[in-house]
Protein backbone atom coordinates (compact mmCIF):
# COMPACT_ATOMS: atom_id res chain seq x y z
CA UNK A 1 0.00 0.00 0.00
CA UNK A 2 1.30 3.37 -1.10
CA UNK A 3 2.02 6.39 1.82
CA UNK A 4 -0.19 9.13 1.46
CA UNK A 5 2.19 11.34 1.18
CA UNK A 6 3.83 9.86 -2.14
CA UNK A 7 3.70 12.21 -5.19
CA UNK A 8 0.92 10.25 -7.38
CA UNK A 9 0.19 13.17 -9.93
CA UNK A 10 3.79 13.81 -11.00
CA UNK A 11 5.13 10.57 -11.74
CA UNK A 12 4.33 7.23 -12.98
CA UNK A 13 2.86 4.84 -10.27
CA UNK A 14 3.86 1.31 -11.33
CA UNK A 15 6.03 -0.21 -13.59
CA UNK A 16 3.67 -0.91 -16.92
CA UNK A 17 4.55 -4.58 -18.51
CA UNK A 18 2.94 -5.56 -22.02
CA UNK A 19 0.76 -8.49 -21.89
CA UNK A 20 -2.53 -10.47 -23.49
CA UNK A 21 -5.64 -9.26 -21.72
CA UNK A 22 -9.27 -10.30 -22.31
CA UNK A 23 -11.66 -7.18 -21.91
CA UNK A 24 -14.72 -5.25 -23.15
CA UNK A 25 -14.80 -2.54 -25.53
CA UNK A 26 -16.25 0.24 -23.97
CA UNK A 27 -17.31 -1.04 -20.44
CA UNK A 28 -19.96 -2.86 -21.93
CA UNK A 29 -20.81 -6.15 -20.09
CA UNK A 30 -21.47 -7.68 -23.75
CA UNK A 31 -19.18 -7.43 -26.43
CA UNK A 32 -15.42 -8.53 -25.96
CA UNK A 33 -11.95 -8.12 -27.84
CA UNK A 34 -8.36 -9.45 -27.11
CA UNK A 35 -6.37 -6.83 -27.16
CA UNK A 36 -2.81 -6.51 -26.90
CA UNK A 37 -1.75 -3.60 -24.28
CA UNK A 38 0.60 -2.31 -21.47
CA UNK A 39 -1.20 -2.39 -18.43
CA UNK A 40 -0.21 -1.62 -14.76
CA UNK A 41 0.17 -5.05 -12.62
CA UNK A 42 -2.22 -3.34 -9.76
CA UNK A 43 -4.66 -3.57 -13.07
CA UNK A 44 -4.56 -7.20 -14.52
CA UNK A 45 -7.61 -7.61 -13.10
CA UNK A 46 -9.37 -4.57 -13.99
CA UNK A 47 -11.06 -3.40 -17.40
CA UNK A 48 -9.40 -1.74 -19.97
CA UNK A 49 -11.86 0.76 -22.00
CA UNK A 50 -12.47 3.10 -24.18
CA UNK A 51 -15.09 5.77 -23.59
CA UNK A 52 -18.28 5.17 -25.38
CA UNK A 53 -18.48 8.97 -27.96
CA UNK A 54 -22.32 8.60 -28.51
CA UNK A 55 -23.89 11.26 -29.26
CA UNK A 56 -27.60 11.46 -27.76
CA UNK A 57 -30.40 14.36 -27.31
CA UNK A 58 -31.09 14.52 -23.41
CA UNK A 59 -34.15 12.01 -22.54
CA UNK A 60 -35.99 13.98 -20.43
CA UNK A 61 -35.23 17.46 -18.57
CA UNK A 62 -37.21 18.97 -15.73
CA UNK A 63 -37.78 22.51 -15.42
CA UNK A 64 -38.25 23.49 -18.88
CA UNK A 65 -36.60 27.31 -18.41
CA UNK A 66 -33.97 25.24 -18.69
CA UNK A 67 -32.12 23.07 -21.41
CA UNK A 68 -29.36 20.84 -20.53
CA UNK A 69 -26.90 23.01 -21.80
CA UNK A 70 -23.41 20.81 -21.26
CA UNK A 71 -21.55 20.66 -24.76
CA UNK A 72 -21.63 17.71 -27.08
CA UNK A 73 -18.18 17.67 -28.12
CA UNK A 74 -16.38 14.53 -28.07
CA UNK A 75 -14.41 15.03 -25.45
CA UNK A 76 -11.75 12.36 -27.00
CA UNK A 77 -11.69 13.88 -30.76
CA UNK A 78 -8.64 12.54 -32.85
CA UNK A 79 -8.55 9.33 -30.59
CA UNK A 80 -9.29 5.76 -31.96
CA UNK A 81 -12.26 3.90 -30.78
CA UNK A 82 -10.58 0.55 -30.80
CA UNK A 83 -7.40 1.79 -28.92
CA UNK A 84 -7.81 1.29 -24.90
CA UNK A 85 -6.19 4.09 -22.73
CA UNK A 86 -4.26 3.11 -20.30
CA UNK A 87 -4.74 3.87 -16.51
CA UNK A 88 -2.76 3.19 -13.38
CA UNK A 89 -4.27 2.44 -10.37
CA UNK A 90 -2.32 2.34 -6.63
CA UNK A 91 -4.20 1.66 -3.45
CA UNK A 92 -3.52 4.54 -0.80
CA UNK A 93 -3.59 4.78 2.80
CA UNK A 94 -4.41 8.58 3.44
CA UNK A 95 -3.89 10.07 7.55
CA UNK A 96 -2.17 8.49 10.58
CA UNK A 97 -3.37 6.23 13.17
CA UNK A 98 -6.62 5.67 13.54
CA UNK A 99 -7.78 8.66 11.58
CA UNK A 100 -6.39 7.07 8.41
CA UNK A 101 -8.58 5.26 5.92
CA UNK A 102 -8.09 3.71 2.19
CA UNK A 103 -8.50 4.89 -0.81
CA UNK A 104 -7.83 4.06 -4.58
CA UNK A 105 -6.24 5.88 -6.93
CA UNK A 106 -7.02 5.64 -10.57
CA UNK A 107 -4.74 7.83 -12.75
CA UNK A 108 -4.65 8.73 -16.78
CA UNK A 109 -1.63 7.58 -18.37
CA UNK A 110 -1.37 8.80 -21.67
CA UNK A 111 -4.04 11.38 -22.16
CA UNK A 112 -3.86 12.75 -18.73
CA UNK A 113 -5.51 16.14 -18.39
CA UNK A 114 -3.95 17.16 -14.61
CA UNK A 115 -7.30 17.75 -13.14
CA UNK A 116 -8.78 15.15 -10.19
CA UNK A 117 -12.36 14.02 -8.75
CA UNK A 118 -13.22 12.54 -6.10
CA UNK A 119 -16.07 9.77 -6.27
CA UNK A 120 -18.21 8.70 -3.47
CA UNK A 121 -19.44 5.35 -3.55
CA UNK A 122 -22.89 3.87 -2.60
CA UNK A 123 -23.45 1.71 0.49
CA UNK A 124 -21.16 -1.14 -1.32
CA UNK A 125 -18.12 0.89 -1.01
CA UNK A 126 -14.78 1.03 -2.04
CA UNK A 127 -13.93 -2.27 -3.56
CA UNK A 128 -17.45 -2.63 -5.33
CA UNK A 129 -16.93 -3.92 -8.64
CA UNK A 130 -19.27 -1.36 -10.17
CA UNK A 131 -17.72 1.58 -8.23
CA UNK A 132 -14.12 0.49 -9.52
CA UNK A 133 -15.80 -0.08 -12.80
CA UNK A 134 -16.90 3.54 -13.33
CA UNK A 135 -14.28 4.74 -11.53
CA UNK A 136 -11.94 3.36 -14.35
CA UNK A 137 -13.80 4.84 -17.06
CA UNK A 138 -13.92 8.33 -15.76
CA UNK A 139 -9.94 7.61 -15.51
CA UNK A 140 -10.23 6.57 -18.78
CA UNK A 141 -11.17 10.03 -20.48
CA UNK A 142 -8.14 11.46 -18.99
CA UNK A 143 -8.89 12.38 -15.05
CA UNK A 144 -7.33 11.27 -11.37
CA UNK A 145 -10.06 9.53 -10.02
CA UNK A 146 -9.88 8.77 -5.86
CA UNK A 147 -12.41 6.79 -4.36
CA UNK A 148 -12.16 6.89 -0.46
CA UNK A 149 -13.71 3.75 1.79
CA UNK A 150 -16.27 5.73 3.36
CA UNK A 151 -16.55 2.81 5.20
CA UNK A 152 -13.69 1.79 7.08
CA UNK A 153 -13.78 -1.33 6.01
CA UNK A 154 -17.50 -2.07 6.77
CA UNK A 155 -19.37 -1.36 3.80
CA UNK A 156 -23.09 -2.88 3.53
CA UNK A 157 -23.21 -6.15 2.06
CA UNK A 158 -25.18 -7.26 -0.64
CA UNK A 159 -26.82 -10.28 0.98
CA UNK A 160 -27.38 -9.40 4.32
CA UNK A 161 -30.92 -8.83 5.37
CA UNK A 162 -32.57 -6.04 4.48
CA UNK A 163 -33.79 -5.36 8.09
CA UNK A 164 -30.48 -4.70 9.11
CA UNK A 165 -29.71 -1.97 7.09
CA UNK A 166 -30.99 0.59 9.16
CA UNK A 167 -29.15 -0.84 11.61
CA UNK A 168 -25.56 -0.90 9.60
CA UNK A 169 -26.05 2.94 8.59
CA UNK A 170 -26.64 3.91 12.17
CA UNK A 171 -23.46 2.39 12.98
CA UNK A 172 -21.48 4.92 10.49
CA UNK A 173 -20.73 8.09 12.19
CA UNK A 174 -21.49 11.03 9.96
CA UNK A 175 -19.15 13.33 11.52
CA UNK A 176 -16.36 10.85 10.74
CA UNK A 177 -17.64 9.79 7.29
CA UNK A 178 -17.38 13.70 6.52
CA UNK A 179 -14.08 14.16 8.31
CA UNK A 180 -12.40 11.72 5.81
CA UNK A 181 -13.69 12.79 2.85
CA UNK A 182 -12.73 16.47 3.38
CA UNK A 183 -9.43 14.81 4.37
CA UNK A 184 -9.32 13.04 0.94
CA UNK A 185 -10.68 16.30 -0.60
CA UNK A 186 -7.71 18.37 1.25
CA UNK A 187 -4.96 15.22 -0.09
CA UNK A 188 -6.12 15.77 -3.67
CA UNK A 189 -5.45 19.64 -3.58
CA UNK A 190 -2.06 18.90 -2.04
CA UNK A 191 -0.92 16.53 -4.70
CA UNK A 192 -1.49 19.33 -6.76
CA UNK A 193 -0.43 21.76 -5.54
CA UNK A 194 2.97 19.87 -5.41
CA UNK A 195 2.40 19.30 -8.80
CA UNK A 196 2.14 22.84 -10.09
CA UNK A 197 -1.25 22.47 -11.12
CA UNK A 198 -3.96 24.88 -9.31
CA UNK A 199 -7.22 23.53 -11.10
CA UNK A 200 -10.42 23.07 -8.98
CA UNK A 201 -11.42 19.59 -8.18
CA UNK A 202 -14.53 17.85 -9.08
CA UNK A 203 -16.71 15.18 -7.47
CA UNK A 204 -18.96 12.68 -8.55
CA UNK A 205 -21.16 10.50 -5.92
CA UNK A 206 -23.69 7.73 -6.14
CA UNK A 207 -26.57 6.94 -4.10
CA UNK A 208 -25.15 7.37 -0.33
CA UNK A 209 -22.07 9.18 -2.23
CA UNK A 210 -25.11 10.96 -4.47
CA UNK A 211 -26.28 12.66 -1.19
CA UNK A 212 -23.14 13.41 0.34
CA UNK A 213 -21.98 15.26 -2.87
CA UNK A 214 -24.47 18.33 -1.64
CA UNK A 215 -23.36 18.09 2.15
CA UNK A 216 -19.49 18.54 0.34
CA UNK A 217 -19.65 21.41 -1.59
CA UNK A 218 -21.70 23.19 1.35
CA UNK A 219 -18.96 22.51 3.47
CA UNK A 220 -16.28 23.65 1.08
CA UNK A 221 -17.61 26.49 -0.50
CA UNK A 222 -15.54 26.70 -3.36
CA UNK A 223 -12.41 26.72 -1.98
CA UNK A 224 -11.55 23.13 -3.59
CA UNK A 225 -13.90 21.88 -5.85
CA UNK A 226 -15.22 23.66 -8.98
CA UNK A 227 -17.92 21.16 -10.03
CA UNK A 228 -20.28 18.45 -8.98
CA UNK A 229 -22.44 15.33 -10.32
CA UNK A 230 -24.63 13.70 -8.21
CA UNK A 231 -26.24 10.69 -9.55
CA UNK A 232 -29.75 9.61 -7.19
CA UNK A 233 -28.60 11.04 -4.07
CA UNK A 234 -30.04 9.27 -0.80
CA UNK A 235 -31.03 11.58 1.94
CA UNK A 236 -29.87 14.98 0.52
CA UNK A 237 -29.60 17.83 2.85
CA UNK A 238 -31.26 20.24 0.92
CA UNK A 239 -31.22 22.48 4.11
CA UNK A 240 -27.54 23.00 3.06
CA UNK A 241 -28.18 23.56 -0.61
CA UNK A 242 -27.83 27.50 -0.60
CA UNK A 243 -24.34 27.15 0.38
CA UNK A 244 -22.95 25.65 -2.62
CA UNK A 245 -21.35 27.65 -4.57
CA UNK A 246 -20.65 25.66 -7.80
CA UNK A 247 -22.78 23.96 -10.42
CA UNK A 248 -24.04 20.39 -10.14
CA UNK A 249 -25.57 18.16 -12.08
CA UNK A 250 -28.41 15.43 -10.61
CA UNK A 251 -28.90 12.70 -12.43
CA UNK A 252 -31.90 9.83 -11.78
CA UNK A 253 -34.90 7.95 -12.73
CA UNK A 254 -38.52 9.17 -12.57
CA UNK A 255 -39.34 6.13 -10.75
CA UNK A 256 -36.55 6.25 -8.18
CA UNK A 257 -38.15 6.27 -4.74
CA UNK A 258 -35.29 6.82 -2.67
CA UNK A 259 -34.34 10.21 -4.68
CA UNK A 260 -37.68 11.66 -6.06
CA UNK A 261 -37.54 14.25 -8.61
CA UNK A 262 -39.62 16.89 -6.61
CA UNK A 263 -36.31 16.78 -4.34
CA UNK A 264 -33.78 17.31 -6.59
CA UNK A 265 -35.95 20.19 -8.41
CA UNK A 266 -36.05 21.99 -4.91
CA UNK A 267 -32.55 21.38 -4.34
CA UNK A 268 -31.36 22.80 -7.82
CA UNK A 269 -33.06 25.74 -7.99
CA UNK A 270 -31.78 26.60 -3.98
CA UNK A 271 -28.19 25.88 -5.22
CA UNK A 272 -28.61 27.63 -8.91
CA UNK A 273 -25.19 28.76 -10.50
CA UNK A 274 -26.23 26.96 -13.94
CA UNK A 275 -27.20 23.69 -12.04
CA UNK A 276 -29.18 20.92 -13.74
CA UNK A 277 -31.49 18.43 -13.76
CA UNK A 278 -31.15 15.39 -16.08
CA UNK A 279 -34.14 12.53 -15.35
CA UNK A 280 -34.23 9.10 -17.16
CA UNK A 281 -37.86 8.13 -17.91
CA UNK A 282 -38.72 4.69 -16.87
CA UNK A 283 -35.42 4.48 -14.62
CA UNK A 284 -34.99 3.38 -10.91
CA UNK A 285 -32.30 3.55 -8.61
CA UNK A 286 -28.47 2.36 -9.49
CA UNK A 287 -29.20 2.52 -13.50
CA UNK A 288 -26.09 4.74 -14.31
CA UNK A 289 -23.70 2.27 -12.80
CA UNK A 290 -25.60 -0.81 -11.97
CA UNK A 291 -27.28 -1.35 -15.37
CA UNK A 292 -29.58 -4.75 -15.26
CA UNK A 293 -30.95 -4.73 -18.72
CA UNK A 294 -30.03 -4.00 -22.35
CA UNK A 295 -32.24 -0.56 -21.80
CA UNK A 296 -30.46 0.56 -18.78
CA UNK A 297 -27.36 -0.32 -19.98
CA UNK A 298 -28.04 2.35 -23.28
CA UNK A 299 -29.82 5.02 -20.86
CA UNK A 300 -26.31 4.32 -18.48
CA UNK A 301 -24.19 5.05 -21.58
CA UNK A 302 -25.70 8.68 -21.68
CA UNK A 303 -25.82 9.29 -18.23
CA UNK A 304 -22.15 8.82 -18.65
CA UNK A 305 -21.65 10.97 -21.58
CA UNK A 306 -23.25 14.10 -19.84
CA UNK A 307 -21.73 13.26 -16.82
CA UNK A 308 -18.61 13.67 -19.20
CA UNK A 309 -19.48 16.64 -21.13
CA UNK A 310 -20.36 18.15 -17.62
CA UNK A 311 -16.84 17.83 -16.27
CA UNK A 312 -15.13 18.82 -19.39
CA UNK A 313 -16.94 21.70 -20.01
CA UNK A 314 -16.72 23.06 -15.57
CA UNK A 315 -13.33 21.31 -15.30
CA UNK A 316 -10.92 21.00 -18.44
CA UNK A 317 -12.45 24.23 -20.72
CA UNK A 318 -12.94 26.79 -17.67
Amino acid sequence: MAAASTPLFTASIQRSISVFIKVPLRCHRSHHHLYQTSVSPLLLSSKICTPNRQRFSPPFVRNPAFKFCCSQVDVEDGADDDVCELVNGVELLIGDGDDSFRAYLFKAVKNNNGTGVLLLSDVFGFEDSSTREFAYRVACTGYNVLVPDLFRGNPWVKDQPKDLFEQWRAGQNPERISKDIDAAAKWMATEFIAAGISKKLGIIGFCFGGGQVIDVLARDEGSYFGIGVSFYGTRMNSSVAANVKVPVLFISGDNDTLCPVSNLIDIEKKIGNGSRVLIFEGRGHGFAHRPESPEEDEDAEKAFAAMRNWLHDGLVVN
